[in-house]
């Protein structure tokens, strides 16, 4: 009789995110060394950098957020860095100034706060997040936050 494995550094198959529950809520820190969706209330700095962040469309947020992609179905209200691209879908909230390479905001979602394209960004812990804000002479300013 033969048997045959497979481990699991040879799977082809996609990894499945860390996942925060509905009904979880969790107050405290966050960070990780895989991806993350959050379906429940998160109230903390979550530090992801190199992995992808998904706020679900139950999923909130209060806090800043660290990672290399943030994802945004549900509500964020906080400061957010991501190395590579945000995308706030259509039925996400976010009020926060948000740092990253590249955005994308849906028809339909909601946004307040600041916006600053940074092609050399890196989610790095303990990098002081830069903020351009409009004065009424409309010229930027930058601030940190």
């Amino acid at each position: 009789m033969s048997t045959n494995t497979v481990g699991l550094s040879n799977s082809t198959t996609p990894s499945v995110p860390d996942c925060v529950g509905a009904g979880v809520r969790i107050r405290g820190e966050i960070s990780g060394s895989n991806d993350l969706l959050v379906e429940g209330n998160v109230e903390g700095p979550i530090q992801l950098p190199g992995h992808c962040l998904t706020i679900g469309v139950n999923g909130k947020i209060a806090s800043e957020v660290v990672a290399r992609e943030i994802i945004v179905h549900g509500a964020v209200k906080g400061n957010m860095r991501a190395s590579e691209r945000i995308e706030i879908k259509k039925n996400g909230s976010v009020i926060g100034n948000l740092t990253t390479a590249r955005i994308l905001i849906e028809d339909g979602a909601s946004f307040k706060g600041s916006i600053e394209i940074d092609r050399d960004a890196a989610a790095v812990p303990g990098k002081p997040m830069l903020v351009r804000a409009a004065s009424a002479s409309g010229q930027s300013q930058r601030a940190k936050a």
